[in-house]
């Protein structure tokens, strides 16, 4: 039996979790807003290759996934995010910030930093980039970043050097956030690690080519981690199984998104009988930002639908934020998940980790969810989030448009 303390603890996290499923939500209706309004490379010879941890975020109270990077001489814990391109961190003096786990980052103390002007041509260049009212050749080029959920960040775009695994690239543009308000947990920032000109890979790709993977931890236990690789690095990989890739959609209106073409999903070996363009509304976002996948209504349906059939025989248990299907499992040792397999264009398949199956709401079992949900409208384009990549190499590779998937237990060596 547990005593006061642990339940009140318990109670906590499970407040701060609902909340991050919540946020969550309001995330994935943000992308969805967006694709509403955009819809109504050259060969590098040499380029260099690095790995660096990548853990849970549960010590820092968001349910993503967090790197450090060093700015100047500065570590930042940051959240990794493929839906987001701009890089930012939380700066001193800061006029409204949430609570991070360690300090600011203080431009004013590290002497690589250097803002950038609003009468500049990289200023003027950049599609976040902004003058105030004050355009004069000293004003700073400012920045706002809105995620529709709620969440934001503002302040000044700066140059600053990044250190990466050991590696140093000069010249990188990041926000420096002096008004920043959001899903961050107590992160530093974010790392955008999407595929516009400001982001990372974009800014790094004379670096690292263009190219990058993670393999994301299963477990919720802070302190485990997986990796971060820039470069096509293979062999500090340990799939078991061969990356098979598929290729990235081409979408002139969402360019910034990883879309790929999801062609079927089997649960325990059985395929969905749905429409075949249900499965992606001209696409499937791949997002590391999001947590919980989203599926059509039609297939989100069929899905739970034959899970129960598979899965059954179990004691139902609440609802649990945007998760609707659960059960209490209290007193079974072992149980058998059925599997599920998402099917992509070329024949890349990703199986989804048992641990990216179910959520745990209760330590005790006496709340387990399937860790899937559905989108609001059948035309909405569906989103595979971080929860069902767990323990996948997955590698991006903006060069030849295309994303492979390999199963892998996820450590860092």
């Amino acid at each position: 039996m547990k005593d006061r303390g642990e339940c009140s603890e318990s109670e906590r996290k499970g407040d701060w979790v609902e909340k991050q499923l919540v946020l969550d939500g309001l995330h994935v209706r943000s992308i969805q807003n967006h694709i509403r309004k955009r819809t109504s490379s050259s060969q590098i010879a040499d380029s260099s290759e690095t790995q660096v941890p990548l853990t849970s975020g549960i010590k820092f109270q968001t349910l993503n996934y967090i790197v450090t990077m060093g700015l100047g001489s500065q570590n930042m814990s940051v959240i990794v995010d493929t839906g987001s391109d701009l890089t930012w961190v939380q700066c001193e003096p800061c006029r409204s910030c949430y609570n991070q786990n360690g300090p600011l980052f203080k431009p004013s103390t590290s002497p690589s930093y250097q803002p950038i002007l609003c009468n500049s041509t990289t200023c003027q260049s950049l599609e976040l980039g902004a003058c105030g009212s004050d355009p004069s050749t000293s004003a700073t080029c400012d920045y706002v970043v809105n995620y529709g959920d709620g969440s934001y960040t503002s302040g000044e775009l700066g140059i600053e050097k990044l250190g990466f695994g050991g590696i140093s690239v000069s010249n990188f543009v990041f926000g420096c956030g002096r008004n920043n308000k959001g899903l961050f947990g107590g992160a530093s920032g974010l790392m955008g690690l999407g595929r516009s000109e400001l982001s990372m890979i974009s800014q790094t790709n004379a670096t690292f080519g263009g190219v990058f993977s993670y393999c994301l931890p299963s477990t919720d236990q802070a302190g485990a981690s997986g990796s971060l690789v820039m470069g096509n690095q293979s062999g500090v990989f340990k799939n078991v199984t061969p990356i098979a890739y598929t290729r990235m959609l081409p979408n002139l209106q969402l360019s910034n998104f990883y879309i790929l073409n999801l062609t079927g999903i089997d649960v325990g070996g059985v395929s969905l009988h749905v429409q075949a363009s249900s499965f992606g509304n001209g696409g499937v976002i791949l997002d590391s930002g999001t947590v919980i996948s989203r599926l059509a209504p039609s297939v989100y349906k069929a899905l739970k639908a034959k899970f129960l059939e598979q899965f059954s025989g179990f004691p139902s248990a609440p609802g649990f934020s945007i998760l609707d299907t659960c059960f209490n499992l209290t007193g079974y040792d072992q149980v058998n998940i059925p599997t599920i397999s998402m099917y992509f264009e070329g024949n890349a398949e990703l199986n989804v980790d048992a641990t990216g199956i179910f959520y745990l709401v209760k330590e005790d079992a006496s709340r387990v969810c399937l860790a899937l949900a559905s989108l609001s409208d059948e035309y909405e384009m569906g989103i595979i989030g971080n929860y069902q990549q767990r323990n996948q190499r997955v590698l991006y590779d903006a060069k030849l448009s295309q994303v492979g998937f390999a199963k892998e237990p996820c450590t860092f060596t």
